[in-house]
């Protein structure tokens, strides 16, 4: 994702709330634990100040999909809007998944992300790019 859109990738940790009203497109993802973001993300969102309608996007790997009766993501979308973000969309795809028994088998869902889901990951970072410029070229 980051490549197609031409973005820099930070920890949350490193990222400066302040500035996210600067850009264009905003990226918020998180590995799910336990239904939940990563304790990290949950902590940046809950920093960030109010925003003037910045566009935003969300993006998870999960041991579970994000269907509608586990709905993961939209606890995040919420959390965002309620700061002025315009969520766009959300990315999820499988992870590796060691909760519980699974970890006695070294997991479930090896070796994913996969190239299929990264290809996936391309054409969703290209569609978001499209919506918010215009243009299905990468900017310079």
């Amino acid at each position: 994702m980051a490549e197609v859109l031409n973005a820099e990738v930070a920890d949350p940790e490193a990222v400066d709330p302040e500035a996210l009203g600067d850009y264009d497109l905003v990226g918020f993802g998180s590995g799910i634990y336990y239904n939940k973001v990563h304790p990290r993300l949950s902590g940046l969102v809950g920093r960030l100040p109010r925003v003037d309608q910045v566009a935003a996007f969300t993006f998870f790997t999960s041991g579970a999909a994000d269907i509608p009766r586990v709905g993961f993501s939209e606890p995040l979308s919420r959390q965002l809007t309620s700061k002025g973000f315009t969520v766009l969309d959300s990315f999820c795809c499988r992870g590796l998944y060691t909760i519980g028994p699974f970890r006695f088998i070294g997991g479930v869902n090896k070796g994913r992300p996969n190239e299929a889901d990264l290809d996936r990951a391309a054409g969703f970072a290209l569609r978001l790019r499209e919506h918010v410029t215009g243009s299905q070229t990468p900017p310079d």
